[in-house]
């Protein structure tokens, strides 16, 4: 199967050579350490301001830039309910993103507040480090159910350029997402507490993301309940790899089968796929999912799973349909079938 560089990055997220920017052609004339790199800027938004906390440390992981989405309502007296968003870098314009290509989800909380008169949500994006997406995003209650063979069939499978960027997956068995979900509960959201007026119980803070990081807010979720009250996994990258992987999906369905409490629990989940690109290899695992929700009594409205004909594996699909599962987050609503 052919491969381009952004399926890579949305799938494993190894590191690329953006951020050598226009050090590029001068890379064979000059010493790499003398490349400067300008400051990141800001995204452009259509409503609201963004703020950021840039590069902030961390006990747990890599320093990384932390944007934050303040509405065009907010007064720092009211307050606000909080999503927290993975792939911080294609939450707004995309103008950071591998793709440049950005969900704009300024726009989206726009398309669901309407004309209506209800709070916004404060929008927190998190950046990703390319070189560690996937050891931050692959939960470790799912890695934790491969067996070391087939953590290695995963490996020869992998084209070569990815390899050195899954070593600690495949040689150990161990990812980085306990880490980063550390940083996120210990560190960032209190961090947003402390300089904005938030609305600070589970009901009214949430997970989204897509593909890994649709994973890592599934297990965000169900690890950190006493925070989280909803999470949104958009084409949650149940296969691990570019092609369908039933060992890979199985792991998947044997970690939520142990980790997924009794409805009464009251936790909430949105998860959808669509039928184009990387996500017509998700068919076969998002239906063994949707059918153990069914078994454990995860029902409309507090889970729901979607199949959005013609959508695929990309920020402008996931962006086009955010506000309905921001819907979903703040109100609790079903979105319409796709």
């Amino acid at each position: 199967m052919t491969l381009n560089r952004r399926r890579f990055t949305h799938a494993l997220g190894f590191a690329s050579l953006r951020a050598l920017g226009p050090c590029l052609p001068a890379a064979s004339l000059l010493p790499l350490a003398a490349c400067s790199k300008a400051p990141d800027p800001l995204p452009r938004v259509a409503s609201g301001r963004v703020e950021r906390l840039e590069n902030l440390p961390s006990r747990y992981v890599d320093a990384r830039h932390v944007d934050i989405w303040l509405p065009a309502s907010y007064d720092g007296k009211t307050r606000h309910p909080v999503v927290y968003l993975h792939d911080g870098q294609a939450v707004f314009d995309g103008g950071q993103a591998m793709s440049r290509i950005g969900w704009r989800m300024d726009q989206a909380v726009q398309a669901w507040a309407g004309s209506r008169a209800v709070t916004a949500p404060i929008l927190v994006a998190i950046w990703n480090h390319e070189s560690e997406r996937h050891l931050e995003y692959f939960p470790q209650p799912m890695l934790s159910q491969l067996s070391r063979p087939a953590r290695e069939r995963a490996w020869e499978s992998l084209p070569l350029l990815s390899r050195p960027f899954a070593g600690d997956l495949v040689k150990e068995g161990r990812s980085h997402s306990e880490a980063y979900l550390d940083y996120l509960v210990q560190e960032v959201q209190p961090a947003i507490d402390a300089r904005f007026a938030t609305l600070r119980d589970p009901a009214h803070t949430f997970l989204m993301g897509s593909s890994m990081g649709g994973l890592i807010s599934v297990h965000g979720l169900l690890r950190h309940p006493e925070t989280f009250g909803a999470a949104a996994a958009l084409s949650p990258h149940w296969i691990g790899l570019f092609e369908r992987n039933d060992e890979i999906s199985d792991a998947a369905l044997a970690w939520l089968r142990q980790a997924l409490p009794s409805p009464s629990r009251g936790l909430r989940l949105y998860l959808d796929r669509g039928t184009e690109e990387m996500d017509a290899h998700y068919a076969h695992a998002h239906g063994q999912v949707d059918t153990l929700l069914r078994e454990r009594g995860y029902l409309a409205p507090q889970a729901v799973s979607r199949v959005v004909k013609g959508a695929g594996h990309n920020e402008r699909d996931w962006g086009a349909r955010a506000h309905q599962v921001l819907a979903f987050l703040l109100d609790g609503s079903v979105p319409p079938t796709a």
